[in-house]
């Protein structure tokens, strides 16, 4: 974690911004240390020669950055390790480290017991870190408003800057006390293994609706990845197209999509692969087949007794032809 503010020195007539970091009591330079843990600051005034000035603030920076930032690996040291990437500070966009697991649990914890995940039975105790202090703590570089989580079966979690500041998502290191070989198997099937890391809230209230669609909560198990992203560049990869790509609804099927289909879905290099068909071939399937389209939607074991994809009974009539009005301008017709 980085300190918020850098310093430098002006005139004491010359007027100061709220977020200075030297500032003058009378005739004395004071310094303002703002600490990024407490959202404190700490002010003290002193008669210093403009050497000792610089040499006590450039102190005071070095130890603070020791204390809240964390190494990154340029390699894999354990299968246990939490692959990050994309906007790392420092570093070339698109990078790739590592950090173990312990270097995860020396980062501040957050402790809860959760009673509304379904990745579990009934309440449960977990404890890890939040992904915005994660952010922090990594370097993160300022141009990323998004992280990304990324499981072993290719499934993603897009958490933008509204969802962070919204539900404070968690990325789970340990469960009832254990590690992840003593975490519950998955709730679904009971057999798979929810490690090396998951993600979970405190408590989950949606924040938003979308005519049937509510905000839901992304709690992805099985994650081996974290990438720090742009969200204008995630969501721009799925921006509708051609000439009705402003109408409501279209409107309307893509903020749903962004939540819903890009879990398992992509479009190119970006969004989730576990289904194995691409945003295209869903605009094409909404162009040739509507009706097919939103049936499966709502009830693709119905189409399909071998469909993965759970269904989505709650959504209605409004919905599915909002999110087949979207789909429909990635059909080849629709093209610009």
């Amino acid at each position: 974690m980085r300190p918020a503010h850098a310093g430098v020195m002006r005139n004491s007539a010359e007027p100061l911004p709220e977020n200075s970091f030297f500032r003058f009591i009378g005739n004395w330079p004071s310094i303002d240390f703002h600490l990024p843990l407490t959202g404190c600051a700490v002010r003290f005034a002193m008669r210093l020669s403009w050497s000792k000035l610089v040499a006590s603030a450039a102190l005071f920076l070095a130890s603070t950055n020791t204390h809240t930032s964390a190494a990154l690996h340029e390699k894999r040291r354990l299968s246990s390790d939490l692959e990050v990437s994309g906007a790392l500070a420092g570093l070339p966009p698109d990078s790739t480290r590592y950090i173990t697991r312990e270097e995860l649990l020396a980062m501040p914890q957050m402790d809860f017991t959760v009673t509304d995940d379904t990745n579990f039975t009934g309440p449960t105790e977990i404890r890890g870190v939040k992904l915005e202090d994660l952010a922090l703590a990594l370097g993160a570089s300022p141009a990323s408003d998004m992280v990304v989580a990324i499981c072993d079966d290719a499934y993603r979690a897009n958490y933008p800057r509204a969802y962070l500041a919204a539900h404070h998502p968690m990325l789970v290191l340990e469960v009832n006390g254990k590690p992840p070989a003593g975490w519950p198997k998955d709730s679904k099937e009971h057999k798979f293994d929810m490690g090396p890391y998951m993600i979970s809230h405190p408590g989950f209230t949606p924040s938003y609706k979308i005519l049937s669609h509510s905000d839901e909560p992304q709690i992805p198990w099985g994650v081996v990845r974290i990438e720090f992203r742009e969200e204008k560049i995630v969501f721009g990869a799925i921006a509708p197209r051609g000439p009705r790509a402003e109408d409501r609804a279209v409107q309307d099927g893509f903020l749903i999509a962004q939540q819903n289909c890009y879990r398992c879905h992509n479009a190119g290099r970006e969004g989730g692969r576990k289904s194995g068909r691409s945003w295209e071939f869903l605009g094409a399937l909404a162009a040739g087949s509507p009706m097919d389209f939103a049936a499966y939607i709502r009830a693709p074991l119905a189409k399909n007794p071998q469909a993965q994809m759970p269904g989505n009974p709650q959504y209605d009539d409004a919905t599915l032809t909002a999110l087949t009005a979207y789909f429909r301008t990635f059909s080849t017709a629709a093209k610009p």
